[in-house]
């Protein structure tokens, strides 16, 4: 261990998330990344993480380590989505907790909000309402993991964060064109469009659904930037006993006007047809962001700038992406 270095351990640096966090903290000198591909440690079980805290001595954690699917692949394997988010979750901030280390940021989802919250929905809105349906299991394991992190808060004053993404895209997505979420999988469906030259892309529910993203690179600066804030600074913008901030970019878009840009970037010149026999989801997500804001950070990568640099990766990793 080289002197006066952190040491951070990114959960999930494989991920797409995690992957572009350890992009960012590599270009510092003061920080030493600690990192574990899923078979050299395995995240669900309890005693494996305990045993590499108590090994390793990490300073801090980006827990960015986490199942994740889109519609379809949430409706299909609903048990994996909320067992094994669970176990990840709770094995390592419990271990961490035992491992003494003080520092934590644990990555959510938007989708953590009930299915009708009033728009744009703020952090108070947890716990108010239904959840949408279809990522039910998901969105109950990462509220769960939110409420560990403020109870070992309050337990035993640890400085545990979380943040909450709006739909999060970019490199190292996952591009299945039906286990993946929409962006990237519209991505994959209207490449393999354009390649044999069909004359139209179906897209899933009615098109008239709105979504919010962000790009990965975005999202990992602002977890970075949400990591090292002071802690006075971030307990004193963030709400009475709740743990977690919105990250997002304050901005919507149907899913018919996604689909219509993305044809565009990718240059697909065929139809659109949308399957009203598919599911839309939650109606409209779109997050309150002012407590970000408020705290000095805003997303600085537009949706066609983030889209163009998305597609340009998926064309040059054909033979790593994952589908």
């Amino acid at each position: 261990m080289e002197k006066n270095k952190k040491r951070v351990f990114v959960a999930g640096h494989c991920g797409m998330v995690g992957s572009a966090i350890v992009r960012q903290l590599n270009t510092r000198e003061d920080i030493e990344l600690v990192l574990r591909t899923r078979s050299e440690l395995d995240l669900t079980s309890q005693t494996s993480v305990q045993t590499f805290f108590a090994s390793e001595k990490v300073d801090e954690i980006y827990l960015a380590a986490a199942k994740v699917g889109g519609i379809h692949a949430n409706n299909t394997y609903p048990a994996e989505f909320i067992y094994d988010n669970l176990m990840i979750q709770c094995n390592i901030i419990h271990s961490a907790h035992i491992a003494n280390v003080d520092k934590l940021l644990f990555l959510g989802s938007g989708c953590i909000y009930p299915k009708f919250a009033t728009q744009p929905i703020s952090e108070s809105a947890l716990l108010t309402g239904p959840l949408e349906p279809t990522n039910e299991p998901y969105a109950i394991a990462k509220i769960a993991g939110i409420k560990l992190c403020e109870s070992y808060n309050r337990q035993y004053n640890r400085d545990y964060r979380s943040v909450m993404p709006a739909n999060l895209y970019g490199e190292n997505d996952n591009f299945h064109p039906d286990n993946s979420h929409v962006l990237p999988a519209l991505l994959s469906r209207f490449h393999q469009a354009k390649l044999l030259n069909s004359p139209e892309v179906t897209v899933w529910g009615t098109g008239e659904a709105k979504r919010e993203f962000l790009h990965v690179d975005d999202m990992a600066a602002a977890s970075v930037y949400i990591m090292e804030l002071d802690s006075d600074v971030y307990r004193a913008n963030t709400q009475p006993m709740l743990s977690h901030i919105n990250v997002g970019s304050g901005e919507e878009v149907t899913i018919r006007a996604l689909a219509e840009l993305i044809a565009k970037v990718v240059g697909f010149s065929g139809r659109l047809r949308f399957d009203t026999n598919k599911p839309n989801g939650t109606p409209r997500k779109l997050l309150d962001v002012n407590c970000l804001t408020q705290l000095g950070w805003h997303y600085q990568i537009s949706l066609e700038e983030g889209l163009r640099m998305t597609y340009q990766w998926f064309l040059s990793h054909q033979n790593k992406i994952r589908k």
